[in-house]
């Protein structure tokens, strides 16, 4: 026997698909388990992160699938977005024949490395039908009131020519081209996830024992609750600027009502109500006025980023409790998405403030006891210069204040959040066709049901400025489906973050049911939630927690009953290279297809689930790929001493010599630290892999067939689901297939004859002993002494300490 990995691989490649072996049973009489990984986007080729998601993945599903479950591992596309278009302006190709070109290459890619993936549920976000469904929840979320047009300072990156939720804006950056992204007025489509920032809080305690804590908090962090005093302060008349009758108080909301008596001054957002009016009408000089608009060019990262600025507005509100006047800046710290754009500073117990008043020279008021000689007291403390609230402690001072203006009728308890709704309108053309329709008459209506999908058309030319859609006559004109008048079509298109938030739910659903329903409500019900999804922590905020969000929509909407999509996450961690990210820019990509070429796809995933564990970074190392290689050859070689057999042989224990006991003990180990793996959710495929090539060379210093027969009966069992092409070829031949299921761990193989005993001298280890069970305690201490004897010569033993099964210590002067 030779191993050859591209015979014995491209031939049971072609089985598994040839005898739809990966297709989960449409019945529902079995328990059912759904792996997940995040589906790729149809760049070209697959990278090493892919290789390393889906190796982790498929060894899940293979697993449960060898021990009974109804399993559903499928694949699918994220196939709508901007790099189709950069692609078409690239290599002059149009969008949609890059993409599914792309699709079938990444495809076959994927077979090559044995996933086992269902083929039958496969789609593409950009595929026309799934168009039709999403064109359906849109409108339907537009009907109910979960989904609004509005007009709104936005992010866009001028490289791209579109708009970008906070979430793809990263450093100020766009999130796909790194340019600066700058502030736009547009009008778009918003999704209310401000609704259910509640409930996607609240139901985050659901999912604490199957997703990391890591990720539970970032998603908590970005719904930002909190709780506080909401109020309004009143424009003095006496300004030195005089604003209109609409103008004359805002809103604050502060988490810190326990120092509003230290309040010195107020600040406002640059996109402020109030600004706007003072800009708008000129009432600011013109270098104000120019560095607002400035200031409102910015991003909120970049605002963040930047030192404190801000401009005085020449206006003064009244303090609601002192009567006292307090001047009104712009600053460009405070955002107008949160709390109303408005702000109490409060310079001595906040830092932003304290740097904001020290570059503009205001009053800073110290109300809680503390040093603020070099900066803000941010800590707990007692009340000072807060007349009636002096001396309280300040935990206890903010609800009296907070009572206090309740009953004063001067503010409320509310609770915020720092969640925006979710803008999802995109300029481009590669992207899911918004079905919106604007009418002179009517206004904006929503598409007939019966009219769609709207699709996309082909005749298009894409240039890289602004929405080819704009141009295309043949699209913009429609009907108005209220009045029928003519009308003009809405040419956004969707973020790609809608398609994926609902992608797992079209899955369940069978093919047969594909092209008339998003998916069955039954199928649904017995599928979901994911038991196992697999993918990178990147996807913590935005696409892990639209999907939340999407869920609870459509459950509201009556599609699904289900709360939650994903029951477990794991969330692997980078391949690097030379301690980087695999980038082309870096020059250290390693080419998938080139390491499958050379040394198998069983190399590559044993590779992937061995260097690391799952949830690590993971080195590339050369070496690494080399060593997996020469223990799959010599596994595969080796197997030539087994013995033909349909089941696990029969062995009495007890009459094997020592070496054979040995062998068989590492043999069940591997056995029992792969149920381990499985059942604590850690998937530590790394030490499983270690535990067989222990065994693996145990195994070779003896010569039982019978023992060698059972060892590869099992391996090829719990290695099936990391290294499969392998393990079949050996199975097919040895084994008739019968191997690949639950096999029972052999209590009798743990019981060893021998006790290992630690031998100490005065508490510090200086020995270790493999002793026979049936040893009598003096036997055990005078092995134990001559064991250390070098350590012992010219000294007394004062005390000999025996702990039984466990250790000697020898107490010596």
């Amino acid at each position: 026997m030779s191993y050859n990995p591209v015979q014995i691989e491209k031939k049971w490649q072609n089985f598994w698909s040839e005898s739809d072996y990966f297709e989960p049973d449409t019945s529902k009489d079995k328990e059912k388990k759904y792996i997940l990984s995040m589906f790729p986007y149809p760049s070209g080729k697959i990278h090493m992160g892919h290789v390393r998601n889906y190796s982790i993945s498929d060894a899940i599903a293979r697993r449960y699938k060898n021990h009974g479950y109804n399993v559903l591992h499928p694949i699918g596309w994220d196939s709508f977005g901007l790099p189709a278009e950069n692609a078409s302006l690239k290599h002059k190709v149009h969008p949609k024949k890059w993409t599914y070109e792309n699709i079938d290459y990444m495809r076959q890619e994927l077979k090559s490395l044995g996933l086992g993936f269902s083929k039958n549920r496969e789609f593409a976000t950009s595929d026309e039908i799934y168009t039709k469904f999403e064109q359906e929840f849109f409108i339907d979320m537009y009907n109910s009131g979960k989904l609004y047009q509005k007009s709104a300072s936005v992010n866009w990156c001028e490289s791209c020519h579109t708009v970008l939720a906070n979430e793809q804006v990263e450093d100020g950056c766009c999130w796909r081209c790194d340019e600066e992204v700058v502030q736009k007025e547009l009008p778009g489509y918003y999704l209310k996830i401000t609704d259910y920032a509640q409930e996607l809080l609240d139901d985050l305690d659901r999912l604490e024992d199957g997703w990391p804590s890591q990720v539970i908090t970032m998603q908590k962090n970005w719904i930002g609750r909190s709780e506080g005093l909401e109020f309004e302060f009143e424009i003095d008349k006496d300004s030195k600027i005089k604003l209109d009758n609409n103008h004359e108080r805002f809103k604050v909301f502060t988490t810190r009502a326990d120092t509003i008596m230290g309040v010195s001054y107020c600040a406002l957002s640059p996109e402020h109500e109030i600004v706007k009016y003072l800009v708008e009408n000129s009432l600011l000089d013109s270098q104000k006025i120019a560095k607002i608009k400035h200031i409102q060019s910015l991003t909120p990262t970049q605002r963040a980023q930047s030192d404190k600025e801000g401009v005085d507005l020449e206006i003064d509100v009244i303090h609601p409790l002192t009567n006292q006047k307090i001047s009104v800046w712009v600053a460009n710290f405070v955002l107008n998405t949160y709390g109303g754009g408005a702000v109490m500073a409060v310079p001595a117990h906040d830092e932003r403030d304290w740097e904001f008043a020290h570059k503009y020279n205001l009053p800073i008021n110290q109300v809680i006891e503390g040093d603020i000689s070099s900066g803000a007291y941010t800590g707990e403390g007692t009340l000072i210069n807060s007349g009636k609230y002096n001396n309280l402690k300040n935990t206890k001072a903010k609800k009296s204040i907070i009572y206090d203006f309740e009953k004063e009728g001067l503010g409320k308890k509310v609770i915020n959040f720092k969640l925006r709704d979710w803008g999802i309108s995109r300029q481009r053309y590669w992207g899911a066709p918004i079905p919106m329709i604007h009418c002179d008459s009517c206004g904006i209506v929503p598409e007939d049901k019966t009219n769609l999908p709207i699709t996309l058309p082909q005749d298009v030319v894409i240039t890289g400025e602004g929405n080819p859609l704009s141009n295309h006559k043949e699209f913009l004109s429609c009907k108005c489906p209220k009045c029928g008048a003519g009308a003009t079509r809405e040419i956004d298109t969707m973020d790609t973050f809608f398609q994926s938030s609902w992608y797992f739910l079209r899955y369940t659903t069978s093919k047969n049911d594909m092209q008339n329903v998003a998916f069955n409500k039954e199928d649904v019900g017995y599928w979901m939630g994911v038991d196992q999804y697999v993918g990178g922590i990147e996807h913590a905020i935005l696409h892990l927690l639209y999907a939340r969000y999407f869920t609870k929509v459509l459950r509201d909407l009556g599609y699904i009953e289900i709360d939650e999509p994903f029951n477990h996450l794991l969330t692997q961690g980078m391949v690097l290279k030379d301690g980087a990210k695999m980038s082309k820019s870096k020059g250290n990509v390693i080419d998938p297809d080139e390491i499958v070429a050379k040394y198998g796809a069983d190399t590559a995933r044993l590779f992937m689930l061995f260097a690391s564990p799952p949830t690590k970074e993971l080195e590339w190392n050369d070496s690494g790929v080399e060593g997996s290689f020469k223990f799959i050859k010599r596994f595969y070689d080796r197997s030539s001493a087994i013995i033909q057999s349909d089941n696990i042989p029969k062995i009495e224990h007890n009459s094997l010599n020592k070496e054979e006991k040995y062998a068989r003990l590492k043999v069940y180990e591997a056995l029992k630290k792969s149920n381990e793996i499985y059942e604590n959710g850690s998937f530590a495929f790394n030490t499983l892999i270690a535990s067989v090539m222990e065994a693996l060379n145990s195994l070779s210093k003896i010569d039982n067939s019978e023992i060698i027969t059972e060892g590869y009966y099992i391996f090829t069992s719990i290695l099936e689901p990391i290294i499969p092409h392998v393990c079949w070829e050996i199975s097919k031949k040895y084994f008739n297939h019968k191997n690949f299921r639950d096999i029972e761990l052999l209590d009798e193989v743990f019981v060893s004859d021998t006790i290992t005993y630690v031998v100490q001298i005065n508490g510090k280890k200086r020995a270790e002993l493999e002793l026979d069970k049936d040893l009598t305690k003096e036997e055990i201490i005078n092995i134990a002494k001559q064991s250390v004897i070098k350590f012992t010569q010219d000294k007394v033993i004062a005390k000999e300490i025996v702990v039984p099964n466990k250790l000697v210590n020898l107490v010596v002067k």
